[in-house]
Parts: C-alpha cells; sequence; structure tokens
C-alpha cells in the first residue's frame, strides 16, 4: 500500500500503481522516458493524470513503468465507471504524458 488507498506492485523490472485492484485499464496511453527510479516516477505521473482527470466520475487511475532495454515504458491510465467518450479522456492522458514541463520534471525528479 502506498499513501491513502492506493497499491503499489512491485516486480521486477516492472512497478504498477492502481487506486483499485484488479487492474483494469479501460484507457490508456504508453510513452517512453529515459532509464529513471520507477517508484518515484509512477507516483508523479498518477499525481499529474489525477489533477489531469479527477473531474472525471468513476476514474481509477493506473500508472505502469518497466525498466526496458530502450529506457522506461510508462503506461498510464485506469478505469473507468459508467458511460463516457473514452476519446477525450485519451486525449487528456496523451496531453500529460507529453507535455515537456511534466516530463522535465519527472526525470529530474526520478534519476
Amino acid at each position: 500500500m502506498s499513501g491513502r488507498d492506493w497499491d503499489l506492485l512491485r516486480e521486477d523490472s516492472r512497478v504498477l500503481l492502481a487506486r483499485r485492484l484488479p487492474v483494469r485499464f479501460d484507457v490508456a496511453v504508453t510513452t517512453e522516458l529515459p532509464g529513471l527510479r520507477l517508484v518515484p516516477l509512477v507516483h508523479m505521473i498518477r499525481q499529474d493524470i489525477w489533477r489531469a482527470l479527477r473531474h472525471l466520475r468513476g476514474f481509477a487511475p493506473v500508472v505502469e513503468a518497466q525498466e526496458d532495454p530502450s529506457g522506461t515504458r510508462v503506461t498510464a491510465g485506469g478505469q473507468v465507471v459508467g458511460r463516457i467518450a473514452l476519446g477525450p479522456v485519451k486525449d487528456r492522458l496523451r496531453i500529460v504524458l507529453e507535455d515537456v514541463p511534466n516530463r522535465t520534471r519527472w526525470i529530474r525528479c526520478a534519476r
């Protein structure tokens, strides 16, 4: 458990931070970052996607980070309860993950 009601799952080169278990990605976006410390990275990304989507009723964020040969692959998204258009949610997630100031902060803090 990490923080209030957050589950932090670790296995080998993968870390997953989720609001609800079992994890479900109804909507997800993936990005690549350089090699970083996974635990601080997933916490920062979770905070940023929560800020961007906190108005979305029934949204349960999930962030997964996995080390791979080229660096760190991050999948961010989560579970959505109810009927909503997932396209705009995915667009908002993509904006958060590709935002240069966000990425710069994540890299600086998770090195």
